[in-house]
């Protein structure tokens, strides 16, 4: 019995830009958003939405800019042809990696302060906290199970794992794909429905990251078939 080894077909460039194209695109509504409230911090007026970052500014100083990078920068790493360097040279994933790792865990540590220091915004409940303290944990020990991994040149596992930090961070422009169907179909979100389908954001972003992790895992078992060997 042999093994005979299926060629993959070459993948069409422009597919391979499709993944950080459409993550880039989600990314959009926390960016905008997020500039959006900087442009109050440094010229707008203290309202009682925003009473609370003028109180303290840092954590959301630091949170909007280190998402901006972590989710932007963060979306090329889905690109197969990064993760090749040259011969003695870091690859343009690995030198990105350095950069995603501090600031993703800057962006998540300074959102779980501000969940748990800043005052609940109108339609934040309880419920809702619990769960950014859940996603928001899990971002920090995703990222810091990835660090582990490939510090064990455990290249794989720290694929998965940085991968399904990305998803969280990433839920943020989910958000806007769950909510606004809901809102035309239903109609304006309570407490308990905004905590949902924020919850159910989280959820769904990390479900397709699964996905793609159990596909990654699962491609070198159908790229070698058993065949017969030929007849002498």
């Amino acid at each position: 019995m042999k093994t005979a080894t299926i060629p993959r077909s070459r993948q069409n460039p422009r597919i391979r830009w499709l993944v950080p194209a459409a993550l880039i695109f989600l990314s959009l509504v926390p960016i905008i958003a997020g500039a959006v409230r900087l442009t109050d911090l440094t010229g707008g007026q203290v309202t009682p939405d925003n009473a609370r970052f003028f109180d303290s500014p840092v954590p959301v100083l630091i949170h909007i800019p280190t998402v901006t990078v972590y989710l932007v920068l963060g979306a090329f790493q889905f690109v197969p042809s990064l993760r090749r360097g040259k011969r003695g040279k870091a690859s343009w994933h690995r030198i990105a990696g350095r950069i995603l790792a501090p600031t993703g865990l800057l962006a998540a540590l300074s959102g779980l302060w501000m969940a748990v220091f800043y005052d609940l915004p109108p339609l934040d409940g309880p419920l809702l906290l619990v769960l950014r303290l859940v996603f928001g944990s899990a971002m920090v020990a995703f990222i810091v199970l990835g660090f582990i991994a490939v510090r064990r040149r455990n290249y794989v596992r720290h694929s998965e794992w940085m991968s399904r930090a990305y998803a969280i961070g990433i839920a943020q422009g989910t958000i806007v794909v769950v909510t606004i169907p809901w809102i035309l179909l239903v109609g304006p979100v309570d407490e308990l429905t905004r905590a949902l389908l924020i919850g159910a954001s989280w959820v769904l972003s990390l479900a397709v990251a699964e996905y793609f992790i159990y596909r990654r895992a699962q491609a070198p078992t159908r790229a070698a078939l058993p065949s017969r060997a030929p007849s002498s």
